[in-house]
Formats: C-alpha cells, sequence, structure tokens
C-alpha cells in the first residue's frame, strides 16, 4: 500500500503553527551553527535511521533542511515508519527569505 505524497506546509503557516508539530532539522552540525529555526530538534539526516526512536510517535513533525530537498526525503521515510511527518516548502532559505527568525547558539 503506499502512502499518500508528504505534505508541504509554507513557511507562513509554519511560522503561525510552531506548537502544533515537532520541528525537525535534518541539516549537517556545521549548518546548524549558521542558524536554526527555533524551538526544533537537530538529528541530521545521515543519523535519522538510528536516532528517530528520539522523536514522539504521538506529535506531528514538520522536517526542514537548507532548502526541502533533504526534509522531503526524511519526511518520506518517517511518513513510511508511522510518524506524521510534512516537509517545510523551501526549507531554512524560504524561511530566512520570508524574513522570518533565525536563532543562534553563537
Amino acid at each position: 500500500m503506499a502512502t499518500s505524497p508528504t505534505p508541504l506546509v509554507g513557511v507562513t503557516d509554519a511560522a503561525q503553527r510552531l506548537g502544533d508539530f515537532t520541528l525537525l532539522d535534518v541539516r549537517e552540525d556545521h549548518e546548524r551553527a549558521d542558524g536554526y529555526i527555533a524551538p526544533s530538534v537537530h538529528i541530521p539526516l545521515g543519523e535519522l535511521s538510528d536516532r528517530a526512536g528520539e522523536l514522539d510517535p504521538a506529535t506531528p513533525l514538520l522536517v526542514y533542511c537548507h532548502s526541502g530537498v533533504r526534509s522531503a526525503m526524511a519526511a518520506d521515510a518517517l511518513r513510511a515508519a508511522g510518524y506524521e511527518a510534512a516537509n517545510l516548502d523551501g526549507g531554512i532559505v524560504a524561511w530566512q527569505q520570508a524574513g522570518l527568525p533565525v536563532a543562534s547558539d553563537a
């Protein structure tokens, strides 16, 4: 049985609904060091299969990366594993272009 296509969530909608889901950043450590959307959980894409158990399956996920390509793969994999997951359309690039805030640990 095929799953339905992974939903895309636009940045404006996502910003208004931050409390409705867990935001999952699948970028690499060095990318996250340049800034991230807060609050978010950071699990690089390459570690996701080993660390998916850290995510609450009862809470919907909104996955993001730099531009939306890796996060689409991650969201597809999470959906196949039984999670409710969507992809942030355009990734953090679209988020920043919309003038939305980016956090930093620096």
